[in-house]
């Protein structure tokens, strides 16, 4: 008479066999963006990225101070890369600071496709996709082949730095007034990229103005 033969499984020690143990494969880590290391004070200099409050900042002057028998402390004013103002803050000495590892390359501005600014590296010629939130209400003074700056963190942009000061035509305008040249009194003008500012009375249209980006305040007309 035939037996049917047991299934298959799995053969366990016998007596007088040691039990081997188990051990779970680890599985190869993906690569992808991981948290920095948190550096402390000693690791800050003039020029460096960190985050503080949430934002992006450089740091403009450090100084490590010793009042007398009080402990070490470093004294810090920095940038906010996304509204362009100035702080001022006080760190413990050895006290741990998010420092971004940075690198600024300069890009010509080409075209914006939606939410984004498609700009060209002028040393690769590869194109790259900037955020248009990265620009801030300085945005309103891009005009296409622009060069701007833009930080990456791990090849993704965190901070983009338009001009200093750029200079734009004005489209539109009121006729100004014969005779009138004070420059106190002020009127709305329309720039070729399409954002309106205040500019002196005797403005007419055609004049090319220069403007800061950082305030979006008329500076003075370019004579050419």
């Amino acid at each position: 008479m035939r037996r049917d033969r047991p299934a298959a499984g799995p053969v366990l020690p016998g007596p007088g066999f040691p039990t081997i143990p188990y051990f779970r494969a680890r599985l190869p880590r993906k690569e992808g963006r991981t948290t920095p290391p948190m550096a402390t004070t000693a690791d800050v200099n003039i020029g460096s990225y960190i985050r503080y409050n949430g934002d992006i900042c450089q740091i403009m002057e450090w100084q490590h101070r010793t009042p007398g028998n009080l402990r070490a402390f470093y004294q810090g004013k920095m940038r906010n890369l996304r509204n362009g103002k100035l702080a001022e803050n006080r760190w413990r000495s050895g006290e741990t600071i998010e420092v971004l590892r940075v690198e600024v390359h300069e890009l010509q501005y080409l075209y914006r496709e939606g939410d984004n600014l498609v700009c060209m590296d002028q040393q690769s010629f590869e194109q790259k996709y900037i955020p248009v939130a990265l620009f801030g209400d300085a945005l309103g003074f891009m005009k296409e082949e622009m060069v701007v700056q833009i930080g990456f963190e791990s090849d993704t942009p965190i901070f983009a730095r338009p001009p200093k000061t750029v200079e734009l035509k004005v489209v539109y305008t009121e006729p100004a007034v014969k005779g009138d040249t004070a420059n106190k009194v002020l009127k709305p003008a329309k720039l070729e990229t399409g954002v309106e500012i205040s500019v002196p009375i005797f403005v007419e249209e055609g004049t090319v103005v220069r403007i800061d980006t950082e305030t979006g305040e008329y500076m003075d007309r370019v004579k050419k």
